[in-house]
């Protein structure tokens, strides 16, 4: 186990590098297997090209992930700042119930519960064990969000680093299924991919604004095209 390093001098290496681990497209959690819609939209031929792709994109960071993960990491970051763990295990709860899509949470779940398993393989941290126990308990559903969160606050990253370095790493996810998908070339990918951190920024700024009462908020056309996703055809993605 790996525990928190109090060498000052090399802490704020040691948190890159362990941010990076974390959010590299590597790491083993599943979320390749997850297009959030996007298939959708593709079989539809919404999206068709890198253009169609980085609108919807954008789209995705300024209403999804805004409301959604981005803001329940702010939400996580301000209750453990209050040592308040039952706000944070409440905060699991209306992200899960608040899904409309099957897919999409049992997905969230899912991806939750690897990265917990693999997280704990590295770090040493009760409450993400507790989280661990709550979901195998039914106590809690499991958000991979969530479980960023208090992984990023005990790494002690800023808040404002933790929601852009997750929403990095599921622009980088996405980028790279669309890749695959629609197809894009890798240039191409890379500039949307260049594209989302522009977008990131700003809806960093914007979460700021909000409260848990925001919590949730979505468009219907992206909680239609991942219910709608259950039941197509031929798919290449879980949700």
């Amino acid at each position: 186990m790996i525990d928190n390093i109090e060498n000052e001098k090399s802490v704020s290496t040691w948190q890159l590098l362990n941010v990076l681990q974390v959010c590299d497209s590597a790491f083993p959690i599943g979320s390749f297997n997850h297009s959030y819609g996007m298939e959708t939209y593709l079989r539809e031929n919404v999206i068709c090209d890198a253009h169609t792709f980085n609108k919807w994109l954008t789209m995705f960071f300024e209403n999804q992930y805004l409301y959604n993960e981005g803001l329940a990491i702010k939400l996580v970051y301000e209750m453990l700042d209050k040592n308040e763990k039952n706000e944070v295990w409440n905060i699991d709860q209306l992200l899960t119930v608040q899904n409309v899509a099957m897919e999409s949470r049992e997905g969230a779940k899912l991806i939750a519960f690897r990265k917990l398993d693999i997280v704990l393989e590295l770090f040493d941290i009760d409450l993400l064990k507790e989280y661990k126990k709550r979901i195998e308990e039914n106590l809690s559903y499991g958000n991979p969000a969530v479980a960023f969160a208090i992984l990023m606050h005990y790494l002690k990253i800023k808040k404002d680093v933790a929601i852009v370095a997750y929403g990095y790493s599921v622009s980088s996810t996405l980028v790279q299924s669309a890749v695959r998908a629609i197809p894009l070339g890798q240039k191409d990918g890379q500039r949307v991919l260049q594209n989302s951190l522009s977008t990131l920024e700003d809806i960093r700024e914007e979460i700021e604004k909000l409260s848990i009462d925001d919590l949730g908020y979505n468009i219907p056309g992206f909680e239609i095209s991942q219910m709608n996703h259950e039941v197509l055809t031929f798919r290449l993605f879980m949700s």
